[in-house]
């Protein structure tokens, strides 16, 4: 008797992890790709989602740096020198920061681009900075999002674009 309670308890337990290994995560990983001739683009961030609540000026304040997505910092990585937005940035791996503005983001390549959040950011490790309009739009983006595509970086959540040229 004490073996089969032994085991039927030791199911239910196993059972139990799987249930809890099927949830999803609050903000899954996601990525973007862009191919421009010899050069390779590629971006890794986790995807928060709106929930009803304000994302920038409240969840995410205006003029403070931001990782730029959820969890670990946003990782941005090119195979050869990239001009953005006018200004060049060396081939590497870079943490994708940004300072969201009410009408305006300051975007941030820097060199450290392993670790959680913002916490140990550091502007001296700023290899690029570059400001760019915000801008609101009709469509809303339930999940925070960035797109690799025709020569731009677009980030959008909410009713929040940016626009970055990638050339």
């Amino acid at each position: 008797m004490k073996t089969i309670t032994f085991l039927l308890t030791f199911f239910i337990g196993l059972n139990g992890l799987f249930a809890q290994n099927d949830k999803k995560p609050a903000s899954p990983k996601d990525s973007s790709e862009m191919v421009m001739g010899d050069l390779n683009i590629k971006v890794n961030y986790s995807s928060p989602s709106v929930k009803g609540r304000k994302i920038f000026g409240e969840l995410v304040p205006y003029d403070k740096v931001w990782r730029t997505g959820a969890n670990n910092a946003t990782v941005f990585e090119i195979n050869n020198p990239l001009m953005v937005e006018g200004k060049e940035l060396p081939a590497g791996k870079y943490g994708l920061f940004t300072i969201p503005g009410e009408n305006k983001w300051v975007i941030i390549f820097n060199s450290a681009w392993k670790q959680w959040g913002a916490y140990k950011y550091s502007e001296k490790k700023d290899v690029l900075r570059v400001e760019v309009p915000s801008m609101m739009i009709p469509e809303h983006f339930e999940r925070f999002t960035i797109k690799l595509e025709n020569g731009f970086m677009l980030i959008m959540w909410d009713h929040t674009s940016v626009q970055v040229a990638l050339n």
